[in-house]
């Protein structure tokens, strides 16, 4: 197995947890504001991560475990996706106040676009197939939305997001290549969780009974989604380029429509159904002659 296939397939199983933890995300927003969402996931992510990477250091024979953390490189590339990823982790909340879960995911998505863009600006080459399955993503991405041509305030809170998520994945591939993924995730993790937190201060008011009665799904989307997703993210983003990584991603749509039909009884559109086959021929052909066509990845 190649190393780009292995980080596709890491990457693709992140898209699969980050597709599953809707369902969680919409139970906990029931009882929660976005920023004490976001600060109480993020900082449960810390709390499992931290201990994780001793484990993983135990495991390979890594010693001055305090040391590590000392990195300033480490904390230099923790800082700056953090930031973006707190950035567009709540544009996109405040976006779904008067956006439709529909349009909401087709206009975050568009990082798919923006990534290749981004690639662009900094000469980084890329899969000539890549331009095709960026157009095929996008059709799709419509068909899952079902969305209208008209547009608000909320869709460039949401735009916003989109560009805030394509920053991150673009930090991800510059600053995590040799970087412990487990602890660059814990660290952009503590940013996205303390920004969150002062914000929550100022303008939610939270109940600690609130955070008690979401316990099970903030579990779900601060150990799986934020720890463990997010980490696969830069552990499959350092075998892929940026733009077939955000390709990858954008399934994340699909697999919130499949867990909705398969838990929660959600029926498929045959317009929707389209579009999870014209995003997953996306991805396939992100994919093709992959090595040979592009930069060499280490």
């Amino acid at each position: 197995m190649t190393k780009q296939i292995r980080g596709a397939l890491i990457l693709l199983l992140a898209t699969t947890i980050w597709g599953s933890a809707f369902v969680s995300q919409s139970v906990a927003m029931e009882h929660m504001g976005p920023f004490a969402f976001q600060a109480a996931r993020c900082f449960l992510a810390v709390l499992v991560l931290i201990p994780a990477s001793w484990i993983f250091d135990k495991a390979q024979g890594k010693k001055n475990f305090g040391k590590n953390w000392a990195d300033k490189k480490l904390w230099k590339a923790g800082l700056l996706c953090g930031i973006p990823l707190f950035l567009a982790c709540n544009l996109q909340q405040m976006g779904l106040v008067d956006t439709g879960a529909g349009k909401s995911g087709f206009l975050t998505a568009m990082y798919i676009v923006i990534v290749p863009v981004i690639g662009l600006i900094r000469k980084k080459p890329f899969s000539p197939m890549i331009p095709i399955s960026v157009l095929l993503a996008v059709a799709g991405l419509y068909f899952l939305a079902g969305t209208t041509g008209s547009f608000a305030i909320s869709d460039l809170l949401l735009l916003g997001c989109a560009l805030m998520f394509a920053v991150q994945i673009t930090f991800v591939d510059i600053f995590a290549q040799d970087i412990d993924p487990i602890r660059l995730n814990a660290i952009q993790s503590l940013v996205c969780a303390a920004l969150s937190a002062i914000v929550m201060l100022f303008t939610e008011q939270p109940k600690f009974t609130d955070i008690w009665t979401c316990s099970l799904p903030l579990i779900h989307v601060g150990v799986l989604s934020m720890g463990a997703a997010y980490t696969m993210q830069i552990i499959g983003q350092k075998h892929l380029e940026p733009s077939a990584a955000s390709l990858i991603m954008s399934m994340e749509s699909v697999f919130a429509l499949l867990f909705g039909w398969i838990c929660l009884n959600e029926l498929l559109s045959s317009a929707e159904w389209i579009g999870c086959v014209l995003i997953f021929a996306a991805v396939i052909l992100s994919q093709i002659n992959i090595k040979k066509k592009s930069a060499p990845v280490n």
